[in-house]
């Protein structure tokens, strides 16, 4: 039977999540990178989401939910051939339609989140061609293996909504696509400050906002489980805003706009495996260490390792995602968290092998897709390009007219 609260509730969260890619990550981004390249990212972000909407749509939602294998689904969704009016998704109360479209939201904000590795440098071509083959080689298989069916859900691996299958897939294929494309020509010295920290802050809210969606709605009912998570998903956030500030304030001596809100992206990815199996509590235990490690992690990427990751993928959501799965059975025993079946040992060595295995396959198939795109549409613009910017160079456009 299908229940209208239910069925309401995850409309609802569905159109928060979409809200994520666009235009809360979009702006984000776009924020973050120069003046000449805020369209490029915008066009990026929007054009990902439709793409991935469609290989959705015909076959990408198959091969995810469909069928009961170790590794992958099977094809008996193509084209959502089965998905009729009235179905109702099986072990829940919302029509299979809503179903299928709250998980396509997060199918297309997954491969967005790429996006910020390779900003200002990358061909139009190759992020398409790159998104497309990503989301079927790289996020299908491990949605499937841990929320399909797969192999991971059988060996008990938890991820409320997207530790593992969005944030560490995304963290650690960002970092292997910024090597292998290589670093933007100023830098590390000569890489000019984000133009519009204003619009960088206006897309974090809005991120926020949308994470509600993200990490209630995983709940997949309007019950106490999305209450809890609604309400850890806000204590990390604003936990790990806080400290991230404190962070900056003692290193550099002023806490930034644009830092601060990089505390609260960590902080919404490291809740995010986490979320329903936790109280509040663990929450603002998990936001803190969040914002500390990725503060950590960001500067090792690009100070230790010169990796040019531009907008910090892997050091927010990579090892934010991470983090919390990997303490997730730590902080359950805390007032307000879910009775574990297995041990707390246990359940961290089946979260462990779950991420190493998750970022294992990510590599490796992010080296191979990269490698097909380079020899077959090429992976990144000439050097006069990208002085110009990707926004005339790539669309024939301009983000700022500006009258003399």
């Amino acid at each position: 039977m299908i229940n209208t609260g239910d069925t309401a509730w995850i409309i609802t969260a569905t159109a928060l999540v979409l809200l994520m890619t666009i235009p809360a990550l979009a702006l984000f981004y776009g924020g973050l990178v120069q003046a000449k390249n805020i369209l490029s990212v915008l066009v990026q972000c929007f054009a990902v989401a439709c793409v991935a909407s469609v290989l959705w749509f015909l076959c990408g939602y198959s091969l995810t939910f469909s069928g009961t294998g170790p590794w992958i689904g099977d094809l008996n969704e193509l084209l959502l051939q089965s998905v009729e009016r009235g179905a109702v998704h099986p072990g829940l109360h919302i029509p299979e339609s809503v179903f299928v479209m709250y998980e396509m939201t997060f199918a297309a904000i997954t491969p967005a989140l790429i996006i910020g590795a390779y900003v200002e440098r990358i061909k139009f071509s190759a992020v398409l061609l790159i998104s497309s083959l990503w989301l079927l080689l790289v996020y299908v298989p491990v949605a499937h293996w841990v929320w399909g069916g797969g192999f991971m859900a059988a060996q008990g691996a938890l991820d409320f909504a997207g530790g593992i299958v969005v944030h560490v897939t995304a963290g650690v294929s960002a970092v292997v696509i910024a090597v292998m494309l290589g670093s933007r020509h100023e830098f590390p010295h000569g890489i000019r400050p984000p133009h519009a920290p204003w619009m960088v802050m206006v897309g974090a809210s809005l991120l926020w906002v949308g994470w509600f969606g993200f990490n209630a709605g995983s709940a997949l009912s309007a019950g106490a489980d999305a209450g809890m998570a609604l309400l850890a998903t806000h204590l990390a956030a604003a936990t790990a805003t806080l400290v991230w500030m404190a962070i900056e304030w003692i290193k550099f001596g002023k806490p930034s706009l644009v830092g601060a809100v990089t505390g609260t992206i960590a902080g919404l990815a490291s809740i995010t495996p986490a979320s329903g199996y936790v109280g509040p509590l663990a929450a603002v235990l998990l936001g803190a260490l969040a914002s500390g490690i990725c503060f950590v992690a960001v500067l090792l990427v690009k100070r230790v390792w010169q990796v040019d990751d531009a907008l910090d993928v892997l050091g927010v959501h990579g090892v934010g995602g991470a983090l919390g799965s990997l303490l997730l059975p730590f902080l359950t025993i805390l007032p307000g968290g879910v009775a574990l079946k297995l041990s707390v040992g246990a359940q961290f060595g089946v979260q462990a092998t779950a991420v190493v295995i998750t970022a294992i396959w990510s590599i490796v198939m992010t080296v191979a897709i990269t490698k097909l795109a380079a020899w077959t549409v090429g992976l990144r613009v000439d050097k006069e390009s990208e002085t110009v910017g990707l926004d005339f160079h790539a669309h024939g456009e301009t983000g700022y007219h500006v009258n003399r």
